[in-house]
């Protein structure tokens, strides 16, 4: 996710990823916020709630995606009062995608759209560049989501467990912010489900090191080089 500067393009520096499990989706996002290169949050955010039940993952411009999720929240709430009930979850992503679709040539922002509701169950739905909407079992996105397409499309399967979908989206993310320079800080995940919406932070030392696994060439496993 980036800020603008100047007129610096924004770019996706973030990794977003969605994964759907028997009984909801878990939701999960990196916390870098880049300013051209320099970064300007290492906290962010990047879970926003659209209602109750639905949440949207944010990646390329960070006010771009944040005035799209106010514009969809305060709609969906409308809506919401008017059925007496929370929103459908596919609603709620034609919500998103109409608005990205229909200011295509001034936003920059790639979304996922994750939720449960009583006659779809836990859905995702994806909404790239420009507001197409496309749903599916799991979707990432974000600069970082170069790097990790391979790794989900191999460990994803039909009838995971909630706790197989949570690791899922952790190491996703864990291999993607060891990647990309763009991606980074700690991972906020969320859980959605019939019972409601569980968060989890993960701290940056508690997330997965892969490139320590690799012992460097011409070393003997202490850093030191061998000669």
């Amino acid at each position: 996710m980036s800020q603008l500067l100047g007129d610096e393009a924004p770019h996706t520096g973030t990794t977003i990823v969605a994964v759907s499990f028997d009984g909801g989706v878990v939701l999960g996002a990196d916390s870098r916020v880049s300013t051209g290169n320099y970064v300007s949050n290492r906290a962010s955010d990047k879970i926003t709630s659209l209602s109750d039940n639905a949440y949207m993952l944010r990646s390329g411009s960070a006010a771009d995606t944040q005035a799209i999720a106010d514009y969809v929240r305060h709609y969906t709430a409308m809506h919401s009062m008017e059925l007496g009930r929370d929103p459908k979850i596919k609603s709620v992503a034609k919500l998103v995608a109409q608005i990205n679709y229909s200011n295509k040539n001034l936003l920059m922002g790639a979304m996922i759209v994750g939720g449960w509701d009583p006659e779809g169950g836990g859905q995702i739905f994806g909404v790239p560049i420009s507001g197409t909407l496309v749903q599916q079992d799991w979707t990432t996105d974000g600069s970082g989501s170069t790097y990790i397409w391979g790794y989900l499309d191999s460990a994803y399967r039909d009838g995971m467990s909630r706790e197989e979908a949570e690791e899922l989206v952790k190491t996703a993310l864990a291999l993607a912010m060891s990647r990309d320079g763009s991606s980074g800080g700690l991972a906020r995940l969320i859980t959605i489900t019939k019972a409601g919406a569980e968060r989890r932070m993960i701290k940056g030392d508690e997330i997965p090191l892969f490139w320590d696994e690799i012992e460097p060439m011409g070393t003997n496993g202490t850093g030191m080089v061998v000669v």
